[in-house]
């Protein structure tokens, strides 16, 4: 039975370390590892990706470095600390849907080159990622993982509740980790956790965790659904697209608050 449990943790180990191999740049010296169940730890990872960031963020703003410039960098490490893997599948996404006719989007997401809509999609996100979090007054390092978590959550909404319409690809395994909303609970509990634990140690930022909650759930749900009103489904192209469009926009929703 210790044996047993000892194996359990292990593995587990092992799939966290995959999934943030997986969705970073972060350099992990582990080979032979298993990556079905990636998507099953992405709020997870978002957390840490929001985390690293956060600590950017102070790092920049403790040496006295001006606001706009300090999020510009942050926003700028975002994109390498991920490998810009998200925001190509906004850039494909984008250039796909431009296309009139619904029968060849996806031809034009599977070619490489990005064209005009593609940039400028990555130009207007980053744009407004930056923008957004000049203004939050919140604190920037909460600001931060909790839009990397919910924007990685609605991409496993895309995932339990849409068809993948591709019959190999990145994401097609993905389908296979996350199949029901029950899937989704432990994701949904941790970024629920967060905001609880946010409002725990400071009771002037319950309002700041009331707009993350709500705000992040909504628009994930949203943002996944718009993706299938246009598509008839997804691919994992239209996941990167989900992930960033939510983070870029509750980002936006938290300044509000």
């Amino acid at each position: 039975m210790q044996t047993n449990h000892r194996c359990w943790w292990k593995r587990l180990g092992l799939e966290i370390t995959a999934a943030i191999t997986f969705y970073t740049c972060i350099p992990i010296p582990i080979n032979n590892l298993e990556f079905q169940r990636v998507a099953c730890f992405a709020p997870l990872v978002g957390l840490i990706i929001g985390g690293i960031l956060g600590l950017l963020d102070i790092g920049l703003s403790s040496i006295g470095m001006p606001l706009l410039t300090s999020s510009a960098l942050v926003i700028g490490f975002w994109v390498v600390l991920t490998g810009g893997l998200h925001l190509d599948g906004v850039m494909d996404a984008a250039d796909g849907l431009a296309v009139q006719d619904p029968q060849k989007r996806l031809e034009v997401m599977v070619d490489s080159a990005t064209g005009a809509f593609g940039a400028m999609s990555a130009i207007a996100l980053l744009l407004l990622k930056t923008a957004a979090l000049t203004d939050l007054h919140s604190p920037h390092w909460l600001g931060l993982m909790v839009v990397c978590g919910w924007g990685r959550w609605g991409q496993q909404i895309a995932i339990a509740f849409y068809p993948y319409l591709k019959p190999t690809g990145k994401g097609k395994f993905h389908s296979k980790a996350i199949t029901s909303y029950w899937d989704l609970l432990p994701g949904l509990i941790l970024m629920l956790s967060i905001s609880a634990l946010a409002v725990l140690l400071d009771e002037t930022l319950f309002k700041l965790a009331l707009f993350t909650v709500v705000g992040g759930s909504a628009i994930a749900h949203l943002t996944s659904a718009w993706f299938y009103y246009k598509l008839g489904g997804h691919t994992g192209d239209t996941y990167g697209a989900v992930v960033e469009w939510t983070e870029a926009f509750l980002l936006c929703v938290l300044t509000l608050a």
